[in-house]
């Protein structure tokens, strides 16, 4: 078997056992994920201090960028369940570093919620990469209602 076809079989299956609540969490954490998006854009003060402390400031000013781009089209891509898949494989970097290099540095305490905020993101991100985006999304409408089928 290939990858194709053991993805197809997980899109399947995980169709079958896909509860509705489920899509009604992909889309709070599509929103949650484009708010902030905006946030980092709004923040251009944070911005600026994390790019002056850069030694790669060229580096650092692309990365937000990327960030607050990615956050934005990727959470509205998720919220509607329209290339979800897609969508997480380039929010998972940013999670990523988030959880490693930037919300450890305070410690693995309680009082850092943005941490656990971050690794709750991830494991959500994790789960819909696997079991995709549900009935209610628009990757669901389009393979049912494929072109010429109405």
């Amino acid at each position: 078997m290939n990858l194709i076809q053991n993805m197809n079989r997980v899109d399947r299956w995980s169709e079958m056992r896909h509860p509705i609540w489920i899509d009604f969490i992909r889309v709070g954490l599509g929103l949650f994920i484009l708010a902030k998006g905006i946030m980092f854009i709004q923040h251009t003060e944070t911005i600026r201090n994390i790019m002056e402390h850069s030694q790669f400031r060229w580096l650092a000013f692309g990365l937000a960028h990327y960030v607050a781009m990615v956050h934005i089209s990727g959470g509205v891509l998720i919220a509607l369940g329209l290339i979800t898949r897609i969508a997480i494989l380039f929010q998972l970097p940013i999670l990523l570093g988030a959880v490693i290099f930037v919300n450890s540095k305070q410690g693995f305490y309680v009082e850092n919620s943005e941490l656990w905020v971050s690794v709750l993101v991830l494991v959500l991100l994790i789960f819909f990469l696997f079991f995709g985006s549900g009935r209610f999304s628009f990757d669901y409408y389009m393979r049912v209602h494929k072109e010429g089928t109405y």
